[in-house]
C-alpha cells in the first residue's frame, strides 16, 4: 500500500513547525514494506483547499491508500487524533499568504461536517500502549488545520477505500528547550513531546491504519467521547 503523511511549514512567528519536523523523523525511521511519501504544505487556505494546491495534487499524483495529515496544536501535551472536520474558516490570524477568512466555507459544495476514516480509537490505544500521551479529539480548529482535514475528506468522499484523517502534535522538546527528562510541562509551562516521541506516535498510527484497512484491526467500541 501507498501511505502520504503530511506536515506544515512554519507560522505565525516560527521557525520551526512540530508537525513538520515529526513527519520528517517519521520518514527517517520507516522501513515499509509500505510505499510512504512525506510532504510539506504551506500554512496557507487555499493551497490545502484548491484543486491548484499541493494537497489536492499530491492525492492525484500518488492515489495513496492512506493519508494523514498533521498539524501543530499550540498549548496540548498529547498526540491527538481529530474525529470531525467542520466546513468553516475562521481565522484568528492571517495565514501565510496574507489571507484572513471569516466565517467561510471550506467548500461551497459541501456538507456541514465530515468525520475521519482512520480507525481514531484504535490507534489513540496503540499509541498509548508505547507509552505516549494520546487522545481522540472533536475539533481540529477553524484555521488551516480544519480546512486541511475538512478539504481532504471532501476530497476523498466519493473514494471511501482511501483511509484518511488528520493529527494534532505538540510542539517539541527541542524547540522549547526542555530536558527529556522533565514532565511534558516546562517552567514556563509550555507543553511538549520528544520529537522521537512524536515521530513514533506518527508512525503507530499510520500502521494501525493499514492494518484496519487489511481488516486486521477493528474500531473498539469504547467510548472516546468527551463532555466538552
Amino acid at each position: 500500500m501507498k501511505v502520504l503523511v503530511t506536515g506544515f511549514e512554519p507560522f505565525g512567528g516560527d521557525t520551526v513547525n512540530a508537525s513538520a519536523d515529526a513527519v520528517a523523523a517519521l520518514a527517517a525511521r520507516w522501513d515499509g514494506p509500505d510505499e510512504l511519501v512525506t510532504a510539506a504544505l504551506p500554512v496557507v487556505f487555499d493551497a490545502v483547499r484548491t484543486p491548484e494546491g499541493p494537497l489536492l495534487r499530491l492525492l492525484d499524483e500518488h492515489a495513496p491508500d492512506v493519508v494523514v495529515a498533521t498539524g501543530l496544536a499550540d498549548g496540548v501535551t498529547q498526540v491527538r487524533v481529530e474525529r470531525v472536520a467542520i466546513n468553516l474558516m475562521d481565522a484568528r490570524i492571517a495565514d501565510n499568504g496574507g489571507h484572513q477568512p471569516v466565517d467561510a466555507p471550506v467548500a461551497e459544495d459541501g456538507p456541514a461536517a465530515l468525520f475521519t476514516t482512520l480507525p481514531a480509537k484504535a490507534a489513540v490505544a496503540a499509541v498509548r500502549e508505547a507509552g505516549i500521551p494520546a487522545g481522540v479529539t472533536y475539533s481540529a480548529g477553524t484555521y488551516v488545520c480544519n480546512a486541511t482535514f475538512y478539504a481532504l475528506q471532501h476530497a476523498l468522499a466519493a473514494r471511501p477505500e482511501v483511509r484518511s484523517g488528520f493529527v494534532h502534535v505538540p510542539r517539541t522538546t527541542e524547540e522549547v528547550g526542555a530536558d527529556p527528562a522533565e514532565s511534558a510541562l516546562t517552567e514556563g509551562g509550555a507543553p511538549h513531546l520528544p520529537l522521537d516521541a512524536l515521530a513514533r506516535a506518527l508512525e503507530i498510527v499510520v500502521r494501525t491504519t493499514l492494518a484496519g484497512a487489511r481488516g486486521e484491526v477493528v474500531e473498539p467500541g469504547t467510548p472516546a467521547g468527551a463532555l466538552h
